[in-house]
């Protein structure tokens, strides 16, 4: 599985969702990031409006986000890439960049992609969902 940036910053937060409790609880499959969600975060913590972010991936993230295996956008990424924005942008829909090539990473390694963004990710065949960001019951 793979964890997306706002799956990420819900888990390192102090008030994480029960819903990502329990999603970590239930699932068997070792757990993964990857390189653009890596520089999401780090994007976010250079932007110096986002101070408590600084905070809260220091102290979090150091012990949890920085232990999750970071998989890299490869050629073969690269290739999937281009073949889902042909498919896409011949159908009338994009998807951003980073997006993109988070899915492209997550079908390249067959890895389900977790994240609250499913309206958007879901436009890419073949790409496993969940999302963990729901409201707690």
């Amino acid at each position: 599985m793979i964890l997306d940036t706002d799956v990420l910053i819900a888990l390192g937060s102090p008030r994480c969702p029960g819903s990502i409790k329990r999603g970590l609880e239930r699932v068997a499959e070792p757990l993964h990031t990857t390189a653009v969600n890596w520089a999401e975060l780090l994007f976010g913590l250079i932007r110096p409006s986002l101070d408590g972010k600084q905070r809260l991936l220091d102290d979090y993230g150091a012990a949890v986000i920085r232990q999750l295996p970071i998989l890299p956008f490869d050629q073969a990424c690269a290739e999937v890439l281009a073949e889902l924005r042909a498919g896409l942008e011949s159908r009338g829909q994009r998807l951003d960049t980073s997006d993109l090539m988070i899915a492209s990473i997550a079908l390249r390694h067959d890895l389900t992609l977790v994240t609250g963004n499913t309206r958007h990710f879901s436009r890419v065949p073949g790409l496993r969902l969940e999302n963990w960001l729901t409201e707690d019951e």
